[in-house]
């Protein structure tokens, strides 16, 4: 009962469109922990390429994924490569196309729009076709609904939606939620995981806490 291989790329047998991202991603701006996986009818091993946007090892800001997650289809992380500077009247980025137009372009102008590196916890669902913007944290357990533009950072265990996102519910009480982040059962090993996978998939955090 130990699960299958984090290291497969493809985990279910004659089901190609789901795939464990760790293997999968190999950009060293791009971390992922083991089981979050990526579902797509195209297949998940250009998540890279199709849904981590304007990443640039340049800038040095990393998109970090934990454990255990569920990434729907046509999910997008928009990373900080997309920022205009926004100190100005024009927010054209003339400097880019050259010929001339980068003389007297400040670079602090652009870099102090970069917001840091974007950060979803583990056990985080994200739905079909949502959008998270640069510098977004959403916590361990949170829940983003299709088509959602995450502009702000999700609490653990929130459920948002909408454009711009907002919390539309919290999944547990504070009490329950403060308890689960303690477990952090996805910090678990594997083989403990396998163990109490009746406690992980059920409602009684006392059975949670109590499980070896």
């Amino acid at each position: 009962m130990n699960g299958p291989d984090p290291g497969i790329k493809h985990p279910i047998p004659m089901h190609t469109r789901v795939g464990f991202l760790k293997p999968l991603v190999t950009a060293p701006n791009i971390e992922i922990g083991d089981f979050t996986y990526y579902d797509d009818p195209d297949g998940p091993d250009k998540f890279a390429e199709k849904c981590v946007l304007h990443h640039y090892t340049f800038i040095g800001d990393k998109l970090i994924i934990g454990k255990f997650c569920a990434i729907a289809e046509g999910a997008r992380f928009i990373m900080n490569g997309a920022n205009h500077a926004m100190s100005g009247f024009s927010t054209y980025p003339f400097n880019i196309f050259g010929h001339g137009w980068e003389n007297g372009f400040d670079p602090a102008t652009w870099s102090k729009e970069v917001r840091g590196d974007t950060v979803v916890g583990s056990d985080v669902w994200i739905g079909m076709e949502a959008v998270i913007l640069p510098g977004v944290e959403i916590g361990h357990g949170a829940i983003v609904a299709a088509k959602s533009v995450v502009t702000h950072d999700v609490p653990p265990y929130a459920i948002v939606a909408g454009n711009a996102a907002k919390v539309v519910k919290m999944r547990f009480d504070d009490r329950t939620i403060r308890r689960l982040l303690a477990v952090a059962w996805w910090d678990w090993p594997v083989d403990k995981v396998g163990r109490n996978l009746d406690a992980i998939r059920g409602a009684d955090i006392s059975l949670l806490e109590a499980a070896a």
